[in-house]
């Protein structure tokens, strides 16, 4: 690779950038166009459906149903107030890097390395979980689940996104429509079982403010949270498609919000009528809560059960093969810039970033055979948590500092919106400490070894010319000109 200079020019405070040659970035080149909005709101669902068959019952055993209730009426709160903020961010700075981008526009590189880092540590760890609750679908469906099964997957949908990503994008939506129509079975299944009395089935304990409604109390309420996040975990990460996107400022709002309000009636049907049907406390602890949930409900497996475990593992596939699109993107936006190795950025010839496909698959795999999806569920929350807390400081941010900047698409409720969002994210963040405190700290330890990565090498070593890069240089100019 030609660099135009061969030292680096120091164009912000405390960090260096180097002007590289053309072909730096015709190696690094995504394939634009790829996706409408229809394709958004299926990329956004798919992010997302997973967590309606595995992983938020969870939250049961931490809140009981009504603390996961409440939990889940909180967290659906700060998703769409945070969609409707990032549809105006994504609308303002349509790049690869999502919400890196908007933190760098905002609070400048090293703002942009710590969001971007940890919406990194969310997407890497959630595929592993996912592929757990994958490998307890097919060890009730074929017998055979554990270590292959994640192997196999990783190796078949990194295969896949290799191959090119408007080929991967209209199968997962495909996948993912399948998965969607499965839930809808499972709802209209369960819907004559359902009984109030099965809500409050998990006997009080004597913890402060205990009772049918919240046998584990008012923590458990907070305790709750991180599962019912499950609800919703990865819709933000349809703006890491907006250098794929055919018209980004206009589809991107479209995409977050549509997926969004999808999302929330899913979320609320299942809670009610899965727990309502089979008892609460019947799913604390499965791998397969809607399988489970049918057995439970109608006495013995039945062709509903069996139809939604077959058509389950989809939705599994579904989020499972979207966050690796996802992670990959954010890994390929952040090492263009030079904060990241800039080897996982280069794409071959179907424009799709290998490296970064291929290495976070590795470490996930060798995550996911830990079989603890709870755990993991705990890690990727902490990532997803702080990104929150950072993309909507951002949204404040610019609206105050910089009102006048072209926003094709504007949050609704300005920075009230993004600010309920943001506090909502606060107590989010601190919420898993309540579950396990151990695994938290774990992924706290690995955030500051990425910091200090940044601190000691990568912000000598940034890249003058990216998309990221030039949107800031030219909200600094505008900036200067006021």
């Amino acid at each position: 690779m030609a660099l135009e200079q061969s030292s680096a020019t120091p164009l912000t405070h405390g960090t260096d950038f180097e002007r590289v040659g053309k072909d730096y970035f015709e190696h690094r080149e995504l394939k634009k166009g790829a996706a409408g909005w229809v394709l958004l709101v299926g990329l956004g669902v798919a992010y997302v459906i997973s967590g309606d068959y595995a992983g938020w019952n969870f939250g049961l055993a931490q809140g009981g149903w009504g603390g996961l209730f409440i939990a889940t009426l909180l967290m659906a709160t700060m998703y769409l107030c945070m969609c409707f903020a990032l549809a105006e961010l994504s609308s303002m700075v349509p790049t690869a890097g999502g919400g890196y981008g908007f933190a760098r526009t905002a609070f400048g590189p090293l703002g942009g390395f710590l969001t971007g880092t940890a919406i990194l540590i969310e997407y890497a760890i959630a595929p592993a979980a996912i592929a757990v609750f994958i490998g307890a679908y097919c060890e009730s469906l074929f017998g055979i689940g554990g270590w292959m099964i994640y192997l196999a997957f990783y190796i078949v949908f990194i295969g896949i996104h290799i191959f090119g990503v408007g080929e991967a994008l209209k199968l997962m939506f495909v996948i993912t429509a399948v998965a969607a129509l499965a839930l809808a079975v499972f709802i209209v299944a369960m819907v004559p079982h359902f009984s109030v009395s099965n809500l409050f089935d998990i006997t009080p304990t004597a913890a402060a403010g205990a009772s049918a409604f919240l046998p584990y109390g008012y923590v458990g309420i907070w305790a709750a949270i991180p599962y019912a996040i499950w609800f919703f975990l990865a819709v933000e990460g349809v703006p890491l498609a907006a250098e794929e996107t055919k018209n980004p400022q206009r589809d991107m709002p479209r995409g977050l919000i549509g997926a969004m309000l999808i999302l929330l009636a899913f979320a609320g049907l299942i809670l009610l009528v899965g727990p309502g049907g089979a008892g609460s406390s019947t799913l604390v602890k499965s791998g397969n809560p809607l399988v489970e949930a049918l057995a439970a409900a109608y006495g013995s497996s039945t062709w509903m059960s069996g139809f939604v475990n077959l058509v389950g593992l989809a939705g599994l596939i579904a989020s499972f093969f979207s966050i690796i699109y996802a992670y990959s993107r954010q890994i390929f936006a952040l090492s263009r810039a030079g904060y990241l190795p800039r080897n996982l950025s280069v794409t071959n010839r179907k424009k799709a970033p290998v490296l970064a496909l291929v290495i976070p698959g590795l470490i996930g795999f060798a995550l996911s055979l830990t079989g603890q999806g709870d755990l993991l569920i705990l890690v990727a929350v902490f990532g997803a948590t702080l990104s929150y807390v950072l993309m909507m400081a951002s949204h404040i941010a610019l609206r105050l500092r910089r009102p006048d900047l072209p926003r094709p698409y504007r949050t609704p409720g300005g920075i009230v919106t993004s600010g309920v969002a943001l506090v909502l994210a606060c107590v989010a963040v601190v919420a898993g400490f309540l579950v396990d405190p151990r695994v938290v700290i774990g992924a706290a330890v690995i955030y500051g070894v990425l910091i200090a990565y940044f601190a000691l090498y990568s912000r000598h070593h940034l890249v003058a010319g990216t998309p990221e890069e030039e949107f800031a240089a030219i909200e600094k100019a505008e900036a200067a000109l006021h």
